[in-house]
């Protein structure tokens, strides 16, 4: 399960979206998230799976490498089904105990499910297709603003890059220590929820460790290099707009305005 997790991931591939300025996707990925919660109706998400799917297709990753990486939020997507289930107000359709599950709560829970699934995808599709530098540059010009208010821009999207880019290398590295543990008799498999969560107890001592000696190690590397921040850096390749990138724009500002006149006004 752990190599499933695509978040963090780059896939190497030469697509539209590939080819795209790293802003635009950062720009186009908050704009999705926002359109998935202005929109209330099933029309609304239908527009967003439509557009989801055909920025799928432009960037010619592979559909089953995508969904892959939902199998790792499969818990927390159930749990959010659940709570909006059972704890929602509204016309009962079943009634057991004190349990009762409303037809407003199946509505809700249907609704939370699609907005993760697409929400996942929709966050994983940028990481795919921009890599850390890209998106560490993209986030420190799209912040560059705040640099007015004394905010440290250069080091905060640093910060985030390196934590997205120590998504699957973390994962890798937990992955060879489960194996290692397996191989001494260790049992992650079978047992109850409680059982299986104390068996997991072992992994974390050498997994910090293991982090820890990379952050260290990171951290000279950088050091032996004269890494002073962003007071005074250039860039080797600047980031510049082209045409196809104010066309997306236009394509994404299109899509939100019509996420909000069919997810909110009309009357469906």
């Amino acid at each position: 399960m752990l190599r499933d997790i695509t978040l963090g991931q780059y896939y190497q591939a030469d697509s539209l979206l590939h080819r795209l300025d790293c802003r635009v996707k950062l720009v186009g990925t908050l704009l999705f998230i926002i359109s998935l919660f202005v929109v209330d109706n099933f029309p609304g998400y239908a527009l967003a799976a439509v557009f989801l799917a055909v920025c799928i297709r432009l960037s010619k990753v592979p559909f089953r490498f995508m969904v892959k990486g939902m199998k790792a939020i499969v818990f927390l997507m159930l749990f959010a089904v659940v709570f909006n289930l059972f704890l929602t107000p509204g016309t009962p359709v079943v009634e057991f105990w004190k349990l009762k599950i409303t037809r407003e709560g199946i509505e809700m829970a249907v609704k939370m499910a699609v907005r993760l699934t697409m929400l996942i995808i929709g966050s994983s599709l940028m990481t795919l297709t921009t890599t850390p530098n890209l998106l560490t540059d993209g986030l420190e010009s799209l912040l560059n603003p705040l640099k007015k208010l004394k905010v440290p821009v250069h080091e905060v999207a640093m910060m985030m890059s390196i934590a997205l880019r120590f998504i699957p290398i973390l994962l890798e590295e937990t992955d060879k220590i489960m194996k290692a543990q397996i191989a001494r008799g260790a049992d992650f498999e079978s047992g109850s929820l409680i059982r299986r969560a104390k068996a997991m107890v072992p992994l974390l001592v050498p997994l910090f460790i293991a982090a820890f000696r990379r952050a260290n190690d990171l951290a000279m590397a950088m050091e032996a290099r004269c890494y002073r921040g962003g007071e005074g850096r250039t860039k080797m390749k600047p980031l510049v707009y082209g045409k196809r990138d104010f066309v997306a724009y236009g394509v994404l500002a299109s899509y939100l305005a019509a996420a909000v006149v069919i997810g909110r006004v009309l009357p469906i």
